[in-house]
């Protein structure tokens, strides 16, 4: 049990790839409970059905393992709060949606997503902020009962005041109010009985005795949404502390679509989890010049919840080269620095999978580091030139490029054969044989015209890598395109 009563908990979603925001926000409530003697716990939110996959848990689980984090309750160690996945909560939150509707704090709604869409539309047209109308907001009981049993498809829908504003303390940004107009009646529970997240969020909390909930300043707008649910169901709310968004250099948000985001990116690239938990940690503590350098205990010892700025934390990849480049000549033993170096080439199988595809390709040992080195290396060095010789023109290659960079977002499973598979797609959709449409990724993944497989390149390079030598490959195209080359 914690000494200090305070639980904490990160609650990332299993949708995609794990972000470096995740650790940054995981990390700040571990070093909140390790600085309060709390509790720090790990819960999957997997209400969403259509997106959540097992293979995504598995590479959330692997990422903040990677980090150093530790969590004394979650899916993977259990607890007495359990289950840790929503999914596996489902039967849990019905009677709380009960309750909100018998007691006229929530309604169903018969909206089709066709009616909502139209709604929406009609709203952006005269600009207005699209919400809910209340169409069924007035429905009796008899209406309900009527048309639920004849089968039709409906949501649950929470009321929300017509007057005044939500009022709140936030750990981050002081006093807060938000006015209740510009609130929107969440939907509650999806027409597949699985709630949303804001119902799951605040029915999970309580029962899990969250005390404090830290999460990114995206979610300050939904505060007034769980406090309300949070009163309707007479419930005690936890403290709220919305943490600024991490962002680039030139103050956009970090995203994937501009700058490498997935921490098994930055794993791939061989950053140490010490020096990258060392960077984030730098957030949340006060520090004098040249004292930079900090481990997980020397980071929860100088942490400060009390001094957080609300200016948003700049990713500064030059600084984590920095703090990385320091970690391995200052921290680690020479023993130490070459068990990683093995740890690191061993990651996904790369070295050891990658040396017996180049078995066949080779005549002597000496040819395998041009051959398969890219499978190790932080860039692959892409220029104009690389491109020269394919037989699809700067333009073509261009499109080639942008169309599988885009697609291949779409596989859930990422191994050779759903790669092979949706490359095969891609090929069709484009009108070209496989064969037009391969040349280029192969000199976009490896930067030569001859090297491994592609299929087994790209599932050993893992999905973020990929992304990433895609972008810039496409970047070089785009300049070949632009000066007419």
């Amino acid at each position: 049990m914690t000494t200090s009563g305070v639980r904490v908990r990160i609650a990332p979603s299993p949708t995609g790839e794990p972000h470096v925001g995740t650790a940054y926000i995981a990390l700040f409530n571990y070093l909140f409970a390790k600085k309060n003697g709390g509790e720090f716990i790990l819960r999957i939110e997997d209400t969403d059905a259509t997106r959540s996959t097992a293979e995504f848990e598995e590479k959330v689980l692997d990422a903040l393992k990677w980090t150093g984090l530790k969590w004394s309750e979650g899916p993977d160690v259990g607890g007495p709060y359990g289950p840790y996945r929503q999914s596996e909560r489902k039967d849990i939150y019905r009677p709380f949606v009960e309750q909100l509707v018998r007691d006229g704090h929530a309604f169903r709604c018969f909206c089709t997503p066709e009616r909502l869409e139209m709604m929406r539309d009609a709203q952006r047209a005269k600009s207005m902020a699209p919400k809910y109308d209340g169409l069924c907001l007035h429905l009796t009981a008899e209406e309900v009962t009527e048309r639920m049993e004849a089968g039709e498809p409906s949501v649950v829908r929470m009321k929300i005041p017509t007057e005044g504003s939500c009022k709140f303390h936030d750990g981050v940004y002081g006093d807060v109010e938000i006015p209740w107009d510009s609130v929107d009646m969440q939907v509650l529970l999806k027409a597949d009985g699985m709630p949303t997240y804001h119902m799951a969020n605040v029915v999970d909390d309580h029962l899990m005795k969250i005390t404090h909930v830290a999460r990114g300043e995206e979610w300050l707008a939904s505060v007034p949404k769980h406090i309300l649910l949070y009163q309707y169901l007479g419930l005690e709310p936890p403290k709220f502390m919305h943490l600024s968004l991490m962002r680039n250099a030139d103050k956009s948000k970090l995203s994937k679509r501009k700058n490498p985001t997935s921490i098994s990116y930055y794993s791939a690239l061989g950053y140490l989890p010490e020096a990258l938990m060392n960077f984030l940690g730098l957030f949340f503590v006060q520090i004098a010049e040249g004292e930079e350098l900090l481990t997980m205990d020397e980071l929860a010892e100088k942490f400060d919840p009390e001094n957080l700025s609300k200016a948003g934390a700049i990713f500064d990849v030059q600084k984590l080269d920095w703090l990385n480049g320091r970690w391995i000549r200052e921290k680690l033993t020479p023993e130490d620095f070459l068990s990683r170096i093995f740890d690191w080439a061993s990651e996904n199988d790369r070295l050891t999978e990658g040396l017996k595809l180049a078995q066949s390709r080779i005549s002597k040992l000496g040819e395998l580091p041009p051959l398969a080195g890219f499978l190790l290396a932080n860039d692959v060095g892409l220029t104009p030139a690389s491109f020269a010789g394919l037989k699809t023109s700067p333009a073509e290659t261009l499109e080639i490029v942008n169309t599988v960079q885009f697609d291949l977002e779409k596989i859930v499973e990422w191994n050779v054969a759903t790669i092979e598979e949706e490359l095969r797609a891609i090929s069709d959709r484009l009108g070209k044989k496989l064969r037009v449409v391969t040349p280029p990724l192969f000199v976009a993944v490896s930067g030569s015209q001859r090297s491994l497989p592609l299929f087994d390149s790209m599932a050993l390079l893992g999905r973020s890598v990929v992304r990433q030598r895609l972008k810039v490959a496409s970047q070089v195209l785009a300049s070949m395109v632009g000066s007419g080359s």
